[in-house]
């Protein structure tokens, strides 16, 4: 396919993600783009993808390999969506969004997690920067910490995600099965009601996962909600998980119910619906979003006053969710390549032979001349996936240690992280 590379949507540490569009077609999508180097783990995020069709999941649109600045290019085609992030949403909302909208949003994602758990699939990072919002509302995105439960999984690491928002059995190291998923949905509808973190007083990522995986607490459910929604997050947030109710039965609880008229009218005047290549200020820039630090302990006054007040403060406050905050506690993070030297070096291979073109408006034309199953080939012998580089910041493969009430965390990086 040709196609046309436009404006970046969002860059990060391991893709950065650009609006593009079809020559033939004119048709626009997203393409998330990496060195073919250091694309592991968004090549096993394109076999993931590509496996899946729900309108509760962001479309799959193919991937290739392109040749761009003597760089070899992969590419991975996905679904526009205008809205950009639901962390945007969020602030788009002055830092917190009605309840109606949250019910709405809630169930999009509960659906998407009833299929893909279906399928035998647990994502294994469900928060508001994974979940993109289009004209038809929210989609699950961002698959690079997927695993499945079937036994055909080649990922090394066992366990990953967001601190933050880890079920307890998750930050203990035990198991993360489809029950760590709807515990993430718990958080992100306290993410999305009060724009702030699900344990706002816990300082780190080593203490939050000490809180939540040791203590018997649960994660502060805002007193404003309505009586129903405070009794879905119930449902959502019992510390064991058996306890913890599936996608299949929460489709069912009255608060993500079909919409009603209130819940209509909150939809359309929430909807941005831009359809051109030219409206780009949906997206902000993903490292922007992680800096925004939206996810921060929140008063819950919804005077404009206050809105007004953490708009302004959004650039101001600590960003605790950028990748390079984190600790990787025994992480696979090995990113050495599994490329040939000669795929890297050959300009005549057929694998990599692209043009990159460069136009008045700082706009690429890509055309990508590789025979499919060639590629296809090269892609499946090549390269062993690992998972989860640093694409959202994970704690994997961490080992706890309890001694008369102290916690013992074996890793040589605690030590860094802690003196910084």
């Amino acid at each position: 396919m040709d196609w046309t590379r436009g404006h970046t949507l969002g860059s990060g540490s391991s893709a950065t993600v650009s609006l593009a569009n079809s020559l033939r077609s004119g048709d626009v999508f997203a393409v998330k783009s990496v060195e073919l180097s250091r694309s592991e783990s968004l090549q096993r995020e394109e076999r993931i993808l590509s496996s899946l069709r729900s309108p509760y999941i962001v479309g799959y649109k193919g991937c290739d390999i392109t040749r761009e600045n003597k760089k070899l290019m992969y590419n991975l085609f996905i679904e526009y969506m205008p809205g950009g992030t639901l962390g945007d949403a969020i602030r788009r909302g002055g830092g917190q969004l009605h309840e109606s909208m949250i019910g709405i949003y809630a169930r999009q994602i509960v659906q998407g997690l009833d299929y893909i758990h279906s399928r035998g699939l647990v994502h294994c990072d469900i928060k508001g920067q994974n979940v993109l919002i289009g004209e038809d509302g929210a989609k699950i995105a961002d698959f690079g910490c997927a695993k499945w439960t079937n036994g055909k999984d080649d990922r090394k690491v066992q366990i990953a995600g967001t601190p933050f928002f880890m079920a307890p059995e998750v930050a203990r190291g035990e198991d993360q099965g489809y029950p760590s998923d709807v515990w993430a949905l718990g958080c992100t509808i306290i993410e999305m009601a009060t724009g702030g973190a699900p344990w706002p007083n816990v300082a780190n990522a080593v203490a939050a996962l000490y809180r939540i995986g040791f203590s018997e607490e649960l994660p502060w459910i805002p007193s404003f909600l309505s009586d129903q929604a405070k009794d879905f997050l119930s449902k959502c947030l019992r510390r064991d998980p058996k306890e913890r109710w599936t996608a299949s039965q929460l489709l069912k609880h009255p608060f993500v119910g079909e919409l009603n008229p209130q819940a209509k009218q909150v939809q359309e005047s929430y909807s941005d619906s831009p359809t051109s290549i030219l409206d780009q200020n949906f997206w902000s820039s993903l490292e922007e979003s992680e800096a925004q630090g939206y996810l921060k302990q929140a008063s819950f006054s919804n005077s404009p006053a206050e809105r007004i007040r953490k708009l302004w403060t959004f650039s101001r406050v600590e960003n605790w969710t950028r990748d390079d905050n984190w600790v990787t506690i025994r992480g696979s993070t090995n990113e050495e390549s599994n490329v040939p030297a000669d795929y890297m070096e050959d300009e005549a291979s057929p694998v990599s032979r692209s043009e990159a073109v460069s136009s008045s408006h700082d706009v690429e034309k890509v055309e990508s001349h590789g025979d499919g199953e060639e590629m296809e080939d090269f892609l499946d012998s090549k390269f062993s996936c690992r998972t989860c580089m640093k694409d959202s910041v994970v704690v994997s493969n961490f080992n706890f240690e309890i001694d008369k009430e102290h916690l013992l965390i074996t890793s040589t990086s605690i030590s860094n992280f802690l003196a910084s």
